[in-house]
Order: structure tokens, then C-alpha cells, then sequence
């Protein structure tokens, strides 16, 4: 089937353009931050809405700038080595969910020492956000076009602009299923059956790690990186040091009788 025709401007006064991918983001950080307040009431976690105020800001710092320097550096260094005023055109797309991980781990351990909490204890709450941000995400990666699958024969192929004449995966979908609506329900029950501290966490950057490396058997790698060592993409590289670190935290984790 055909692209769906969807203007990525939702609307325009004067020279400000609101724009989809932009929007998905709000709504991301918007249902992140109930989500939270949601999870802290749930495991009656000491920490307050204002202090959930705060974690959001700096979220959304390590998400944006993490996620950028973290596409910019791991998919098109060259590239915005000739042009380093781009980095800043954060409308155009170009995000690196692994920078962006890179990044909120940066400041909630920051987050985490000025306002002497558990590292561990944050970092369960944060990712009770995630998959939503994640969900919006990869609905922008649709509207905007960008991130398609490789060529498929299936009835749910879809003829990206720019993609060529062939149907391709609906790679964005994909992923919006797994990291946002799987990892939503797998992250939330963990928390309403109580888990002990750190199993959330790590078990979210394990099964990311999972899902994205599976996806990306069925996602067009970019054209300027192709393929890599063994045929891997950068994605799947990226994905599996997450994996290892997940399997390791949990194994940590299980490991000790109380934390």
C-alpha cells in the first residue's frame, strides 16, 4: 500500500511551524512524567512531584541532547563534521534512541548525587516512561517517513516517499509495538508485582536490547554505514553491549539477598 499523505506540519503561524515529530515528543514527556507520578504512588517510593518535576527536566535534556550528539556521532559523523550547524535541526529527525540512553544515564547519575537517591531506585521509576516516549517516537520516525524496513512481499508493505517503488516494512511500527506497547505492559506489571529494586531497570535495557537487535533484521540500515562487521547494522552493534549489561544487572540483582 501507499504512504498515507500526512503533512508533517500539524499547523503553521507565521514563521513557527508546529511540527508531528515535534508533537510526539511533547506527548512522550507529557505521559512519561503521569506515568512516573503513577509508579512512585504505586511503590510508595519516597520521592515527591516536584522531585518527578525535576527527573523530567533532566530527562528531557539527556533525551535531546544525548539522542542528537548520540545520531550524530554513530550514524553521520562525516557528515556533520562538514556541517555542524545542522546538529542543531532537531525538527528533521535524526535521533539516536542509544545516545539518548547514553544521555539520561549522564544526568540521572548526576540527578541521582545532588539529590542523594538510589540510582537504582530512579532508574526504575524512569523507565516506566520510557516505552511511552519510545511509542510516540517511532510513530514520528512514521509520519516523518523516515527509519522504513527493507523490501517485503507482505500485504502490509508500505511505499515510502524516497524508498523507492517497492513496498517496505513498516519498520517504525515494528518497533512501536515492542520497545513502546510490549516493554509499556512488561515494565509496568514488573512494578505492580513488586519486584525488587533494579529488576525493572535492567530489564528494560535488556529486552530493548532484544527487540531492537531482532527489528533491525527487517530495517534498512542507513545508506552512508550499510552493513558492518558480519553483516550487522549499526543498530544491532549498538544494541548488544545493552543486552549484556541488562543480563549482567540482573544477575546482579538476583544475586543479592536485599538491596
Amino acid at each position: 500500500m501507499n504512504f498515507p499523505q500526512i503533512d508533517p506540519v500539524i499547523f503553521s503561524i507565521g514563521p513557527l511551524a508546529v511540527r508531528w515529530y515535534g508533537m510526539m515528543y511533547l506527548l512522550g514527556f507529557v505521559g512519561g512524567y503521569f506515568m512516573m507520578c503513577h509508579v512512585a504512588r504505586l511503590r510508595n517510593m519516597p520521592i515527591k512531584k516536584e522531585v518527578i518535576s525535576d527527573l523530567l527536566f533532566y530527562a528531557v535534556l539527556g533525551v535531546v541532547l544525548g539522542g542528537r550528539l548520540g545520531y550524530t556521532l554513530f550514524y553521520n559523523s562525516s557528515y556533520y563534521l562538514r556541517h555542524p550547524v545542522e546538529i542543531f535541526y532537531v525538527w528533521e529527525g535524526g535521533m539516536s534512541f542509544h545516545g539518548g540512553l547514553l544521555g539520561v544515564l549522564t544526568v540521572l547519575l548526576f540527578f541521582c548525587w545532588r539529590r542523594r537517591l538510589s540510582f537504582l531506585l530512579v532508574a526504575d521509576l524512569a523507565v516506566s516512561a520510557v516505552p511511552i516516549g519510545l511509542w510516540f517516537g517511532r510513530i514520528g520516525n512514521f509520519i516523518n517517513a523516515e527509519l522504513w524496513g527493507r523490501v517485503t512481499d507482505h500485504p502490509w508493505g508500505v511505499v515510502f516517499p524516497g524508498g523507492g517503488s517497492l513496498p517496505r516494512h513498516p519498520s517504525q511500527l515494528y518497533e512501536a509495538g515492542l520497545e513502546g506497547l510490549v516493554l509499556f505492559v512488561l515494565i509496568y506489571l514488573l512494578h505492580r508485582f513488586g519486584v525488587r529494586r533494579g529488576i525493572p531497570a535492567f530489564s528494560f535495557v535488556f529486552f530493548y536490547g532484544i527487540f531492537r537487535f531482532f527489528v533491525e533484521f527487517l530495517r534498512q540500515p542507513d545508506n552512508h554505514l550499510g552493513f558492518l562487521w558480519g553483516g550487522a547494522t549499526m543498530g544491532q552493534l549498538l544494541s548488544i553491549p545493552m543486552i549484556l549489561l541488562g543480563l549482567g544487572g540482573l544477575v546482579y540483582v538476583f544475586g543479592r539477598d536485599k538491596l
